[in-house]
């Protein structure tokens, strides 16, 4: 697969663009980062290498949240590092793997760096995920479909009608559906409790606003676990034991976590919409389902990027389209304290539209000037 022109790396936006030029950050998918000293460490705690599928502890208390087996986890670090080995494990050169786009970056360029052929189906108009063109492009050596709901960056979730589809769609060809799930508040709703062909992948960086812990996991089936733990003890061998020890806190007081998370998301996604409703003629907001972030599209014919890099200027963060595989909007994430939010939309509302472009002057010699008296040329 290649690269699709006007693409920009999300690494190079935040880390090196981005870095040190924003007070706001309405561009991060996360929760408001918790700290250390809410959450608390057994005294005596022994750093030792603790185990290379996670350990037990925290294992169990994945398990119940989507209300299976501890033999379904393996603990990892962040989501990303799940979604990585799923790929390593699964995956071969020549295999076929249908990922959506826009998404999120890894699902398209690991896949194919590791050889196989990705092709990327569409969503509908309304962004919805349309099962039809990812079956369309289905042929005899699919592999796995990747697909991310709650959406990042759309914000939609993959219909329960369209959710069967693509289930479907993986037992006809032998292939594993694969579920980013990392903003879904209810996983024992996940289609991976007992099914043999799907793999959900969650942590607790989004929701619970942890990051820094880099504790995420994988729930699927047994012998998909095995070949992952596998590939993750010759890559890392194990967690931290300090990080998932400090997990088990947070899951541990699960119900606090959400409650907030609901609050400050409400809050600022009222803000949001009301800044969309004033800016009609420049944005289109798609309404988020449960999401701590919203998808904008620009309609002032203007690239995101443009528009991300005067807002950066003014030291707000937004996601541009090209960071994700689109070109048509922004992400704006919303789960911060309400005078964030706000600000940072005051700075953003003048910056919206592009400044109108004046032409060269258009006088009786088409802007040429003379040092001449009475401008004879």
């Amino acid at each position: 697969m290649t690269t699709t022109t006007g693409e920009y790396p999300m690494q190079r936006w935040v880390f090196e663009d981005a870095a040190g030029r924003f007070d706001i950050d309405l561009g991060d998918s996360n929760m408001i980062p918790g700290r250390l000293d809410q959450l608390s460490v057994p005294p005596g705690l022994e750093l030792d290498y603790g185990h290379d599928r996670g350990i037990g502890a925290l294992r169990d208390r994945v398990a119940d949240l989507y209300g299976g087996d501890c033999a379904s986890v393996l603990i990892t670090q962040g989501a990303q590092q799940a979604l990585y080995l799923v790929y390593a494990s699964l995956l071969s050169p020549g295999a076929q793997v249908i990922v959506y786009r826009p998404g999120w970056q890894q699902s398209w360029d690991i896949t194919a760096d590791l050889g196989c052929r990705v092709d990327c189906a569409p969503y509908r108009d309304d962004l919805t995920f349309d099962v039809e063109a990812a079956a369309a492009l289905a042929g005899p050596g699919l592999r796995l479909i990747v697909a991310n709901s709650p959406c990042n960056p759309t914000g939609r979730r993959i219909a329960d009608s369209d959710l069967k589809g693509l289930l479907a769609l993986a037992e006809r060809h032998d292939a594993y559906l694969l579920l980013d799930e990392e903003y879904a508040l209810d996983l024992r709703d996940s289609p991976a409790v007992g099914s043999d062909r799907v793999i959900s992948v969650s942590s607790l960086s989004k929701v619970y606003g942890f990051p820094g812990l880099r504790v995420g996991w994988l729930y699927g089936p047994p012998e998909v676990v095995e070949g992952c733990a596998r590939r993750k003890f010759l890559s890392t061998i194990a967690n931290s034991v300090l990080c998932e020890t400090l997990a088990c806190d947070v899951l541990d007081h699960r119900d606090r976590y959400l409650r907030r998370y609901t609050e400050i998301t409400r809050q600022g996604l009222d803000l949001v919409r009301e800044f969309a409703r004033r800016n009609t003629d420049a944005v289109e907001l798609v309404e988020p389902e449960d999401t701590p972030f919203a998808w904008l599209r620009l309609t002032t014919g203007e690239r995101p990027l443009a528009l991300c890099r005067r807002v950066l200027d003014a030291g707000v963060l937004l996601m541009p389209g090209e960071t994700l595989g689109a070109f048509d909007g922004f992400r704006i994430c919303f789960a911060r304290d309400p005078g964030a939010v706000a600000e940072g939309l005051r700075r953003l509302e003048p910056l919206l539209r592009p400044a109108p472009q004046v032409p060269p002057s258009a006088g009786p010699h088409g802007g040429r000037t003379s040092n001449l008296p009475n401008g004879v040329l």
